[in-house]
Formats: C-alpha cells, structure tokens, sequence
C-alpha cells in the first residue's frame, strides 16, 4: 500500500489538511493602535487563547511622533518598538498579511496560507498611502529636496530636505482624499519655518502650503488660530490646490486647480513635503464588508458592521466621519468593548462614539494647538484653559507624555 491509501496515510492527509485551519473566538485584524488596543482588551474578556491577532509587521510604530521626526526634533529608533514586545502575551499572533475576508462563511485567509475561521471579527487594518498616484513618485523620493513624514522610508528625507535647504520655496501639500491625521501635513509647515528662523534661512525662503481643501482646518475655531499663525509668519496658503506631478530633476511641483479642474500650476522648489493620496486597505475590496468607497462600513455609533452582526471595526480603515488619529483610536476602543460586551450577551449595544478625536496641532519647536473634536466639528475639550492658543506645555504632552501614554497605557 502507497502511504497516501493507507487509512493511516490517510489520516495524517486528512490531519495536515485540518492543520491549515484553525478557530478562534476572536480574530483581531491588524497589529498597529487600533489592533493591538483590541487585542489586548479582548484577551481580558474571553481568555488570550480564545484571541488570535493577524499581522505582518516585525516593528510596531508610534505615527504621530513622525512629525517630529521629520523637523529633526525625535530620532526615528524613538518611534518605534518590536511588535512582539506589544503584542498581548498569549494571544495567538499570525505574522502574515491578510489576503481575503469572509463574513458570510465568517473565515479569513492569510497569505502563509491559513484559514481562520472566527466567532467575532474585529478589522483594524488602518489605511494605504498611494504615493504611486501622484506622477513622479515614489521613484522622486531618491532625489534630496523631496520628503514625507507619512512613511518610515521618507520621513527622515523631510528632515534632510529641510536642513540643507538654501534658498527658494518650500513647498506643503495636503490631498484630495481622506488622510490620517489631518493637521500633519500643515504641522512640518510650521515646524519648518520655525527652523529656518532658527538657521537664519527665513529670509531666503517662501513658505506654501497647497491643500487640496476649501479649508485651513475642519473645525472653525482651530481654523481661526491658525489662520492668525500664517498671517503673522507671513506663510503663502493655497486652497484647493492638489499635488498631480512631481518632476524632480527640474524641482517642479505641478498643482491642479480644483475648483477649474483641467487647469493646473507649476511651481518650483528648493524642499517639498508630500502627503500622498490615501485609501483603504484594498483586502476589504469585494469583500461585502465595505461601503461605495471602499472603507469598512460600520455603525458610526457602536462600530459594529451595518450588515454582519458579528465584525466590528476600528480606527483609520472605517468610514466613521471622524479625523482618522490615535486619539479616535483611544476613543474608539472603549466604546467597541462595550458593543461587544452587548452583542456577545445578545444584547443591544448602548454605548455610542461621539467621533471624539484630537490633533495636537505643533506650531513650532515648543509650541502646540491641542485640537479636541467631536463628529459635528464642535470642541470637546480636556483642559480648563483656552486650547484654541498656542500652549508650552501641550507641545511637552506631544512630544513627551503622550508616546508613553500610548506605549504604557493604550497598548496595555
């Protein structure tokens, strides 16, 4: 007998088979804030052999601290740890990326090849950058005027962009897609022009910022602020202005106009700083999971799925209307916990997100405007003090208190 038709050939197939697949009653994912948040809370509720989380990553990293990074004030190291070292102890972890979601059959696939089939589904896959979609990039990146804080690969070539800058204009853009921390690409802006002050360049610089948005900031009271800031600093802003083309060997920029689409801007320049065109995580496409445009469509309330009852989502890769930050992530958690308290009871869930989100709003080296929102662009502040002002001590819970919140107390 061959061992393939031997009943113990047969036996061991059917058992390497069986192998590939494996149950968990909950299966998280994603491995970055909102993720490991989820995971770690969950393996609280049902026991951490009962948790499964799916992510590829070897380095888990602290984004907002990237802004920073980019103006030479944190070392990029600073940002980031192992992910082993945040991921929940005992939590089944699958280092591999997720190839397909099935919600009816309630299974996912991983690109190693393994089938998880699950009782509770949580996705916190973040977003995708698409630099691919401005013409130029990312190939443009290897040329040393161009930078972004947006990727761990282009992060430090703001901060080398910046220090050698010379003369001429330094160039901000923000894109017409929903973005991860909205205020970050106007961030390096200030951060910028407060370093070249320093260096004694400021004379020789001209300071835009093109956004694609008919807006400085969404919410009014934030946007007043800082329209005070770029008056006084005499910064040039240009809205409705949308990167399509870097042409880096001749340090151009090629601008379209979005209120007369077909007309479009060149302008030269000595740095750039790119925030490319965002989207969702292309694994949710045709999966009956998303909305018309592509993001995860859940309850902005309770954050469970509109159609499956047993997915919930979290963080940047939902279509909640709320600016996609760590501090909706914090937010966001405490209030998924509770829905999934009450749907595992088969109860109704009560909690609802008010969409509280916050962006510290860094204005220089020192300095910092502490956004707080809510779904109606309407202020939820924390402090008793006037945050629509620039605060020393803000930039200090930026800089320094909140990444060891993060690391110490969200992840946790």
């Amino acid at each position: 007998l061959s061992p393939s038709s031997s009943p113990l050939g047969q036996c061991s197939f059917w058992l390497s088979g069986l192998a590939s697949k494996e149950h968990y009653k909950i299966v998280v994912l994603g491995g970055g804030s909102g993720g490991i948040t989820m995971g770690a809370r969950m393996k609280r509720k049902v026991g951490a052999k009962k948790v499964a989380i799916v992510e590829p990553s070897e380095m888990h990293y602290y984004q907002p601290i990237w802004t920073l990074v980019g103006a030479g004030a944190k070392s990029i190291n600073s940002s980031g740890r192992p992910t082993a070292s945040v991921m929940p102890s005992g939590v089944k972890w699958f280092k591999s990326r997720v190839t397909k979601i099935d919600p009816k059959n309630n299974t996912v696939s991983t690109d190693s090849g393994k089938e998880l089939s699950y009782d509770y589904l949580i996705i916190a896959l973040g977003l995708q950058l698409h630099y691919e979609k401005i013409k130029g990039l990312p190939e443009g990146f290897q040329h040393p005027k161009i930078g972004s804080n947006y990727s761990l690969q282009t992060v430090e070539k703001t901060w080398n962009a910046l220090r050698n800058f010379k003369e001429g204009n330094a160039i901000f853009s923000f894109p017409n897609t929903p973005v991860k921390c909205a205020g970050a690409p106007q961030k390096i802006m200030y951060l910028s022009e407060a370093y070249l002050r320093k260096t004694g360049k400021r004379s020789k610089a001209n300071i835009i910022y093109n956004t694609s948005l008919p807006v400085l900031f969404g919410v009014k009271k934030y946007a007043d602020a800082l329209w005070e800031i770029v008056k006084s600093r005499d910064l040039n802003v240009n809205l409705r202005h949308n990167l399509i083309e870097v042409r880096p060997d001749k340090r151009e920029a090629v601008f379209e106009n979005l209120d007369n689409p077909g007309e479009t801007k060149i302008f030269e320049y000595e740095m750039l700083h790119v925030t490319p065109p965002m989207g969702p995580p292309s694994v949710l496409k045709g999966s009956s999971l998303e909305d018309e445009a592509g993001w995860l469509d859940v309850n902005k309330d309770t954050l469970q799925h509109k159609t499956y009852d047993n997915v919930f989502g979290i963080g940047d890769c939902t279509n909640v209307p709320t600016s996609k930050t760590a501090a909706a992530v914090a937010a966001q958690s405490a209030v998924l916990d509770r829905t999934i308290t009450k749907v595992m009871k088969k109860d109704k869930p009560d909690k609802k997100y008010d969409g509280y989100t916050s962006c510290p709003l860094v204005t220089s080296y020192n300095t910092v405007i502490l956004a707080e929102f809510d779904y109606n662009g309407q202020p939820l502040e924390t402090f008793p003090v006037d945050q629509g002002k620039e605060s020393r001590i803000m930039y200090h819970m930026k800089a320094d208190l909140m990444p060891h919140l993060y690391w110490h107390g969200l992840l946790k």
